[in-house]
This record gives structure tokens, sequence and C-alpha cells, in this order.
């Protein structure tokens, strides 16, 4: 029992869900046939994080956006803790200048320390719901990332303080809610964006570790 408490205790320092770097698209900037979006980002997300991402938008009956995004903490190691995100957006409603977009995304996280490295597997879901011109936007947005598995390798250092401690998949319940507010300014083929949120744990009593995200990132659209 005292080992599985470690474990968990881990996974909760570790993988705690966080908002993402979902790319924020103004739709109605999408003209002259532009299909492309590069992505860069920089914020606060628990720790300091840099972001990338691409996006396709699809010839469909309905504006579709389909993507992979790349994003880490700023630290001295690289490549040791990140998440990758593979989904897409799509504008589902449309009424006069007010728009809203679903999202659905699969994440895969690696983090690691001196002690454990865990490798997750989640999923993100969110809409987005505010008023867009084709040189800016407003908008709230409304989310939930949930943890669903993860593999827990322990070092030495862990094994040696605790003998009897299992490495293996595990499935917390781990699951954050977010919601905040953006908005953005559309020029040429670039946007430039800010978001601004608070995050809640699941069961919507319990604040996240760090309850605040905010992100500054800007589009090239080709």
């Amino acid at each position: 029992m005292k080992n599985n408490s470690i474990i968990i205790l881990l996974l909760l320092i570790f993988i705690v869900p966080k908002p993402g770097n979902a790319q924020t698209v103004n739709w109605t900037s999408f003209g002259n046939g532009l299909k492309h979006i590069i992505n860069l980002n920089a914020g606060f997300d628990n720790s300091a994080t840099i972001g990338i991402g691409y996006g396709q938008k699809l010839n469909t009956s309905f504006p579709l956006l389909l993507s992979v995004e790349y994003s880490a903490p700023a630290g001295k190691t690289i490549f040791d803790d990140f998440k990758t995100k593979l989904g897409g957006q799509a504008e589902v409603v449309k009424a006069g200048r007010f728009s809203a977009t679903v999202k659905a995304y699969g994440i895969f996280r690696r983090n690691e320390s001196d002690y454990v490295r865990l490798l997750n597997f989640g999923s993100e879901f969110s809409t987005v719901m505010g008023y867009y011109k084709s040189s800016w936007h407003a908008a709230g947005e409304l989310g939930f990332d949930k943890a669903i598995i993860t593999h827990v390798q322990h070092k030495d250092i862990m094994k040696e303080s605790y003998p009897g401690i299992k490495d293996g998949w595990y499935m917390p319940t781990g699951g954050n809610f977010f919601y905040g507010i953006q908005t953005g300014k559309s020029f040429k083929n670039n946007d430039v964006y800010i978001r601004i949120g608070k995050t809640v744990a699941q069961d919507l009593k319990n604040k996240a570790t760090i309850p605040l995200y905010f992100q500054l990132g800007v589009n090239g659209r080709f």
C-alpha cells in the first residue's frame, strides 16, 4: 500500500493534466485559398513552456483543421519532458460574427526526474466560442484534459529506498477542467494571440497545483 501511494504521488506531481497549446485559429482569416498554418508559442503552464505546431485545413463542407503539436518546459535537459498532441478542430456553429469551434486531441507525454520516468497517454476536449472578424477576435474557452494511462519506470535511487516498488502501467483518474479567455489580431497571413485562464481538478473541488495558465502565440498561414 505504501509503495502504491508513492507511485500515485509521483503521477500527480509529474503527470498532472494541463491545458495544452492547441492552435488558436481565426477561421475568417483563412482567405485566398490558404490551407496550412504554422504555430509558435510560449507561456506558463505549471512551468515556462515553448511549443510548435503545424495544421492543415481540409476541403470539407465545414471548416476543419487537422494538426500535430509539440511543447516542452524550458530547462537545461532537452527532450526529458515533453507533450505531443495529434487531432483537430472544426467550426460547428457560424452565425454572423459569432463562431463556435470544438477541438479533440490525443496526447502523449513524457516526464523524467532523478527518481522516475513517466510515459502517459491522454486526451483533451475543448470548445471555443466568441466574436470573430477577419482582423481580430475575442472568445472564451472551456475544456477537459485527461491522463488516461501511465507507464512508470523507477530509477535506481527509488528502488534502493523502496525495494518493493514496482514498474508498470497504471491508470490514475487525474484530470483537469480548464477555462479562460483569448483574443488575437490578424494581419496579412499572420495572427498574434493571447490565452489566459484557470484550471480546476475534475471533482470541481480542488485546484490544480498551479491553477493559472498563460500563452502568447503567433500563427503563419500559407
